[in-house]
């Protein structure tokens, strides 16, 4: 029988969060023919180096965005918050909400909800009501209502705060194109404060011993995905 096509869409605060902590799975769905939509909520332009203003870097990192994703063959999506102000309002909610009905993905990942990082839980906090406002026919948009599975919880160092790996993917057949579009974001190689290349390799290299395979990136769920319903034992 033939594999149906699926549709994913990670939703990350900066440019670089998705794209190191899901690329590898992202990369994976890429080579099996499926769809893949990266949306940002802000370009994490306040991390700027010296050579750059902060207006600068954020058209830098909205083109590496681009560029990661059309790699993967998929779509790049960057909102027009700032880095470090993303607002903890409904106005970004029901943002995602239409994009989640207007793309219709089938899958939906995003951050931990405990993170050192403001708008890694903010973000994590709008997709999941988001979600919520997407799947509601009563919430009347120019969209029709559409429900996004998940979402599933991307491990990244900055939420590392109670974070328990639930499900792992295997990356092996889309490891060595996510490496490669990786090198297309410029913090990701060039950062002094922090070896993110090395890092999320390592990373993906450990969870895969731990899954008995070559490479692969873990998610957490939420409690209640957990939960079993059974007749009995």
């Amino acid at each position: 029988m033939e594999r149906k096509q699926i549709h994913i869409m990670a939703i990350g605060a900066h440019i670089g969060d998705m794209e190191l902590t899901t690329g590898g799975v992202l990369a994976q769905h890429a080579a099996m023919g499926d769809k893949i939509t990266i949306v940002n909520m802000t370009p994490g332009e306040k991390g700027n180096p010296p050579h750059l203003t902060v207006e600068q870097y954020a058209e830098q990192k909205i083109r590496e965005a681009r560029e990661f994703a059309e790699m993967l063959g998929g779509k790049s999506i960057v909102l027009d918050y700032k880095d470090g102000e993303l607002p903890d309002t409904d106005e970004p909610r029901f943002k995602v909400a239409d994009l989640i009905r207007e793309y219709r993905p089938d899958i939906l990942i995003t951050h931990w909800k405990n993170s050192m990082h403001k708008d890694h839980g903010i973000t994590s906090r709008i997709v999941k009501d988001a979600q919520f406002y997407a799947g509601i026919r009563g919430f009347e948009r120019e969209n029709p209502a559409h429900f996004a599975a998940g979402p599933y919880f991307a491990e990244n160092w900055e939420d590392p705060y109670d974070f328990k790996p639930y499900t792992y993917i295997d990356i092996s057949r889309g490891y060595d194109l996510w490496m490669e579009a990786l090198k297309k974001i410029w913090f990701v190689t060039n950062s002094t404060s922090f070896k993110y290349y090395e890092y999320y390799d390592a990373l993906s290299k450990v969870r895969g011993c731990e899954a008995r395979k070559e490479r692969a990136q873990a998610f957490a769920v939420d409690p209640l995905s957990v939960k079993q319903v059974r007749e009995g034992f």
